[in-house]
């Protein structure tokens, strides 16, 4: 099974926000990989990977950082594959870290999820990926359908609650 989807991160402190993304990409049954990759410690393996990941069959890249956060930018001025950025919850909320992800230069943009929201970055890749497969897209519809079930649900539930004063 080769990797159509990398999941990186700046180190693996970022592994209990970057673990939404590949928990949803296995329930999604996408082969995919993980690794840590620093935009500041190792730029020199972060632009190999970049360079290099078209060619051994990804197809999308999710990349998670916080702090100054400049890995997803570092990486898509590197490949033409399409980069997701994940903005980290560390100083000053993740507004640092968002704001570095979003303000890319014309030419090397990367799409960007909110702070910490790496299931939302496997979710845009799934959508991505779905286009050119049915399979996929019919995986994507059902979990949508269920997200809708899950509200339709909370609604009969809230129903159930009562008030003296409550109307519904």
């Amino acid at each position: 099974m080769k990797p159509i989807v990398s999941v990186i991160m700046g180190s693996t402190s970022d592994m209990p926000v970057m673990e939404k993304a590949c928990k949803f990409l296995d329930d999604m049954q996408i082969p995919f990989e993980v690794n840590a990759l620093s935009a500041h410690r190792t730029p020199d393996a972060v632009e190999e990977f970049a360079r290099e990941a078209k060619d051994r069959g990804i197809k999308v890249i999710i990349a998670g950082a916080g702090m100054a956060a400049a890995l997803p930018g570092v990486i898509a001025a590197s490949t033409t594959l399409p980069v997701i950025g994940v903005p980290i919850k560390g100083m000053l909320d993740g507004l640092d870290a968002m704001l570095s992800i979003i303000q890319m230069p014309p030419g090397i943009p990367v799409a960007t999820v909110g702070v910490n929201g790496a299931q939302n970055a496997a979710i845009l890749a799934v959508e991505m990926l779905a286009l050119a497969d049915n399979e996929l897209a019919h995986r994507l519809y059902e979990f949508k359908c269920g997200l809708r079930a899950k509200i339709e649900k909370a609604n009969q539930d809230l129903a159930e609650i009562k008030y003296l004063y409550k109307t519904n």
